[in-house]
């Protein structure tokens, strides 16, 4: 099981915090640990008063509308939460070339960023970003409309939000399948959530049926699609707030501009910004988001908590906050009465943390260890400074059950610290939802509990004190502390790595013509002891001469590499078998390795993969022997050429000279290279003289829209990047003129290599062609017009110039044999 925190002396429900406590929790992960001013806090003790809640459904990570969810939570002070369907694990990465589920991992870290600054809360349902769907129907099909109808319900059953918005409607507007089948999704939830008789397995964790006032749909204007008119509810979202010193849409832009791998870096706005709304369900509000709603202590039958938050707000002093903090102490103890128990428990840690920040309590565990290793023993330290000298007394820190002493004194401002060993016995710190298998589109998560979660519960130490006659305790993550020359001072989460891990050393092993193709399995052991291992591979195919089974002794110093010679059968050619590989120490079987994504805008993120990989054997015929690649937005076209027997060379800037390109049978730009290289512009003259005088261009796709356009002339012949794609990966593909020389030289393209691709077939095609160029393929989803802009091709010269749209990015990564020979 990944670790997963169990609650702590106050059984706060983590699922239910609300900005502040997520603020806690998360910020500061991988930079400095966030501190509040005076000003954050005052604005915290206001929203104490408010017990209102808005949940916000869409589809992917950046389609929340950042603007509102700034405005509801810091302005309107309701808890505020995006759920999105997925986690963006089917879209294009900008920054690297991560894909599929860590591309995932990476867009989950960079909405937590986002909610760290617009101050909303961050959930997610089981399903699986498959990429671009045309219709709802598709989404269904893929995702299991059932499983993740009942997350959504889940999550509305957790929150209990008053209002629930979404940011596309149930009639395709919106565009993707994805949008539109979040709006349905949304719909059929806000009945089914009241449901007594719908997903009643639910009800044994402790939800109860949730009815929300009203449903909303937050019409837009993108574009040239505007589904907004004055006859709708709307209000303005682009008020100042002096407390923080921003406007919403300030605020918004720096969430939104955390989306850095979609390239979603927007300006900041000011002044008046309206919001509309369409009703969908429930009554319709008239002069305000939350008409009907009671939003104050009334709805906990507890009116005189009121005037107690009012008391605090009159005596609060801007200098000196933790005067509040007996004041705070005696809010918490009345709050702890009342009977609501959703409200109080929301209540409860909002004061918890409200008495650390206002007192200036500094609480941190942080250990000099990158990694613990199951089984072995973790050293941290938990750094205690009480900085404004709050009345503290009986401090006590807990770690998994165990209680640790500590300097009972706690004076003002004195540095007091408990070193702590312990053994860990947990499992690796796999994300939750990557423990099982990816079924067809969607996660298998077996945890009821887990659902919804944006990330696991880290590894924590509680800090218990009596403060004015009362316990609170303070949950912080154990965390790798270290200073770099240039960035300072630097936090990362703590991760856990099994005793053993094993991996294929490439994810594709090519057999070219049938030819024997070397595999090799790397064995390491995180731990100093020793450990003898039996490592034993099993190909679909059962053949003797294909099984791994030999043992080692391996520790941290003595990795083993065990190489194996892999024959396809003659029947095999063009076609791709998946191996795995096994390890065995004691009782216990290791099939995984650690590997790590790492940007500076989120923190450190390590998953473990299991050990596969696939053995492709493809009938294939090359012409011509030096390839020069331009890098794009990050994909492994590249390699993929290296393993068919080309000699490729990554080019740069300064490489581009006539001279150089010479030797080149080909160059070949990478997707979005156009998009993300701005010297190409610069290197126009130059590409075309190398193609006029015989070399091939081939030129993958780029995209042409406001969050980057292609400025750069391609091609000395017009043609338009168009959005359109053919996103059914088994689409039927015609052939435009079978004996076109891109379809016969150097390998025969049949219907064949078109089998086994995923995901989608094209995207972003040419569209609107100069006549010069030819169109070789044609295609189209179902119920759709037939594309002919996935390939197209024009003589130039002596050479050739080539633009396509076929997923090449996708399809070898993914050991699509005939994705090589195309």
């Amino acid at each position: 099981m990944p670790y997963i925190r169990r609650g702590n002396t106050l059984s706060m429900q983590k699922f239910t915090f609300t900005f502040f406590i997520v603020l806690m929790s998360f910020a500061g992960v991988c930079q400095l640990p966030v501190t509040y001013s005076s000003s954050q806090v005052f604005q915290q003790i206001k929203k104490l008063n408010v017990l209102g809640s808005v949940l916000y459904i869409a589809a992917h990570p950046d389609d929340e509308n950042t603007r509102l969810l700034s405005w509801l939570a810091n302005d309107r002070m309701y808890r505020t939460g995006y759920l999105s369907i997925t986690r963006g694990d089917g879209g294009q990465n900008l920054i690297g070339n991560e894909q599929g589920v860590e591309l995932g991992l990476i867009r989950t870290q960079e909405l937590l960023a986002a909610r760290r600054i617009d101050g909303a809360e961050q959930f997610f349902t089981r399903g699986y970003d498959f990429g671009y769907s045309k219709s709802p129907a598709e989404a269904f099909k893929f995702w299991d409309k059932q499983k993740v109808l009942s997350d959504v319900v889940w999550v509305i059953r957790k929150f209990r939000p008053d209002v629930i918005i979404t940011r596309f409607p149930t009639t395709g507007e919106g565009g993707h399948g994805h949008h539109t089948a979040s709006a349905i999704l949304a719909e059929e939830a806000f009945t089914l959530a009241a449901d007594t008789n719908s997903f009643p397995e639910q009800f044994k964790y402790g939800v109860t049926t949730w009815q929300c006032k009203r449903l909303l749909w937050n019409t837009f204007n993108f574009g040239s699609t505007n589904t907004t008119n004055e006859s709708q509810f709307k209000l303005d979202a682009g008020g100042y707030n002096t407390l923080l010193g921003k406007s919403y849409g300030e605020i918004a832009a720096e969430s939104r501009s955390q989306h850095k791998s979609q390239g979603f870096g927007v300006p900041r706005s000011r002044g008046t910004q309206l919001e509309y709304f369409k009703t969908i369900k429930g009554d319709a509000p008239v002069n305000d988001l939350m008409d009907g709603i009671n939003t104050g202590w009334e709805r906990t039958n507890n009116i005189g908590i009121k005037s107690l938050v009012d008391t605090l707000l009159k005596n609060y002093s801007f200098e000196h906050p933790a005067a509040s903090v007996t004041q705070l102490v005696r809010l918490y103890t009345t709050v702890k009465t009342i009977k609501d128990h959703f409200w109080k428990m929301q209540k409860l840690n909002d004061i918890n943390s409200l008495i650390q920040s206002a007192g200036g309590l500094y609480v941190e565990a942080t250990t000099t260890q990158a990694y613990v290793v199951q089984g072995d023993s973790l050293k941290f330290s938990v750094a205690v400074n009480n900085r404004e000298g709050l009345h503290l007394s009986q401090p006590d820190i807990v770690f998994e059950g165990v209680h640790y002493n500590i300097n009972d004194s706690l004076k003002a401002n004195v540095n007091t610290s408990k070193n702590i060993g312990v053994i860990i016995n947990d499992s690796m710190g796999q994300p939750y939802w990557l423990k099982e298998p990816l079924q067809k589109g969607s996660f298998d998560v077996n945890d009821q509990q887990l659902i919804g979660k944006p990330v696991n519960d880290p590894l924590s130490i509680d800090l218990a004190v009596m403060i004015e006659g009362q316990k609170f305790v303070f949950t912080k993550p154990v965390q790798y502390k270290s200073n770099d020359p240039v960035k300072g001072e630097l936090y990362q989460p703590l991760v856990i790595l099994p005793k053993i891990e094993v991996k294929y050393l490439d994810n594709n092993f090519l057999s070219v013509n049938g030819k024997a193709v070397p595999v090799t399995v790397s064995v390491t052991s995180n731990s100093t002891n020793k450990a003898d291992v039996a490592i034993i591979q099993q190909p679909a195919a059962k053949t003797s001469a294909n099984y791994i089974n030999k043992n080692y002794t391996v520790d941290a110093s003595n990795p083993v590499s065990v190489n194996q010679v892999f024959q396809p059968a003659q029947s095999a050619l063009n076609s791709k078998e998946q191996i795995a590989v096994v390890a065995t120490s004691g009782a216990k079987n290791y099939d995984r390795y650690s590997k790590s994504i790492r940007y500076d805008h989120i923190p450190a993120i390590t998953y473990f993969p299991k050990a596969w990989a696939n053995v492709v054997s493809a009938n294939i015929k090359i012409a011509g022997k030096k390839i020069g690649y331009i890098a794009g937005a990050g994909d492994k076209v590249q390699e993929a050429i290296q393993q068919m027997g080309y000699a490729v060379t990554m080019l740069q800037e300064s490489d581009l000279s006539i001279q150089n390109l010479k030797q080149f049978d080909a160059i070949v730009t990478g997707v979005r290279a156009y998009n993300v290289n701005p010297w190409l512009s610069n290197a126009y003259s130059t590409l075309m003289n190398y193609a006029y005088g015989g070399g091939v261009l081939i030129v993958q796709y780029n995209t042409n829209n406001n969050n980057g356009p292609v400025k750069a002339k391609i091609f000395p012949y017009e043609f338009t990047i168009s959005r359109n794609r053919v996103s059914e990966e088994d689409a039927q593909v015609k052939f435009i003129n079978p004996a076109d020389p891109l379809l016969n030289f150097p390998n025969k393209i049949t219907a064949a290599d078109f089998d086994g691709w995923v995901q989608e077939r094209s995207i972003y095609n040419a569209e609107q062609p100069d006549p010069k160029f030819r169109s070789v393929l044609a295609m189209h989803d179902e119920n759709e017009a037939e594309q002919s802009g996935s390939l197209i091709a024009a003589d130039y010269g002596k050479g050739k110039l080539i633009f396509t749209g076929l997923v090449f990015f996708r399809e070898l990564p993914a050991g699509v044999p005939g994705a090589y020979r195309l």
